[in-house]
């Protein structure tokens, strides 16, 4: 059956049509089992905003440079936002780098005189990890834990692409996301949709589903990860997510801001929360980060690509992150 999707997609000669992996991680397994070298003139694949590190306006890492300066305080974060480029300033090794937001538990245990800042980013992945480090944080009554959340929703990202980006003719849908909210949630977009794990497998199916939808004429939302992803999704998951956090607009760099796109914490739970943090972002002269990020352009489309931009030497965050599609293109040659 794949071997007959390869042809289909190798010798598809109709309308011209883009796809967007939404997913980092889709992104990277492209480039890496060459699924690129199968796909004719026609097929035009383009990432999206599924990297949060990427989408994090550079104005949160000017607020978490603030923080780690601050005395008696650490702030704790993924290592991939220390070399993120902010507005004024990059982390430095003040900080500590986490690989899991629960580290901080015996840490504030052991030094109950430090205040500890942990930076929340991502999506409704790891949402409910960071619930669940206010749940501990409250069973052991550990007071000296902060979050400062830039935890983004990706529902509100894909309405703004249909709106804003009305080339784009079909996603193929986050394995990780969609098994935390299910696939039931994106059939009121009204776009073909393949939701697909990573494996060679699974994105050459995804993209073959697509095909045929465009051919079709359909609009439809096929799961084809079934034995991750349901239609309800994780229901303790949301339900932790319920619990503790609420939406709210958030700013997000390429999109802008969009309503109801950002995660807080309930006013209940206000104690653990860090602040606000600054959504602005001023971009380098000539990086389009933002254009990569929604599709409008390719990284190797970028004039600072490869030259001026590497990863030993960022100036866009798509050029950062292991999920980042500039990183991706750089590193694999897609």
């Amino acid at each position: 059956m794949i071997a007959k999707m390869e042809d289909a997609i190798r010798n598809y000669r109709g309308k011209p049509i883009k796809i967007m992996e939404v997913c980092g991680t889709h992104t990277y397994q492209i480039a890496r089992l060459g699924i690129g070298d199968l796909l004719p003139e026609a097929i035009r694949l383009v990432s999206g905003p599924g990297c949060p590190v990427c989408v994090t306006p550079a104005g949160y890492i000017d607020t978490a440079a603030e923080i780690v300066a601050r005395p008696g305080t650490t702030l704790l974060t993924f290592g991939d936002m220390m070399r993120v480029p902010g507005n004024n300033t990059r982390l430095d090794s003040r900080a500590k780098i986490m690989y899991s937001p629960m580290e901080v538990i015996p840490l504030a245990k052991e030094n109950p005189e430090t205040a500890f800042v942990v930076a929340a980013v991502g999506f409704e992945t790891t949402l409910p990890v960071y619930g669940l480090l206010i749940q501990k944080l409250i069973e052991m009554n550990i007071k000296n834990v902060r979050l400062l959340m830039a935890v983004k929703s990706i529902m509100p990202a894909l309405e703004w692409l249909i709106q804003n980006q009305p080339d784009i003719q079909g996603f193929i849908g986050p394995g990780h996301v969609s098994a935390i909210l299910g696939y039931g949630v994106y059939e009121k977009l009204n776009m073909p949709l393949a939701v697909g794990g990573f494996s060679y497998e699974h994105i050459v199916s995804a993209i073959y589903d697509l095909l045929r939808q465009a051919e079709r004429g359909t609009r439809e939302v096929h799961n084809l990860y079934p034995g991750v992803v349901t239609k309800s999704g994780n229901e303790t998951a949301l339900e932790i997510i319920d619990t503790y956090f609420e939406t709210r607009p958030s700013v997000w760099r390429g999109l802008g801001e969009i309503p109801n796109s950002g995660y807080r914490l309930k006013k209940a739970f206000s104690a653990f929360d860090a602040g606000d943090y600054s959504e602005q972002s001023t971009e380098h002269e000539g990086c389009r980060c933002c254009d990569v990020i929604i599709g409008k352009c390719l990284p190797t489309e970028c004039p600072l690509f490869g030259t001026a931009c590497t990863p030993e030497c960022p100036v866009g965050p798509c050029m950062v992150s292991m999920e980042g599609s500039c990183g991706i293109y750089y590193e694999t040659g897609r």
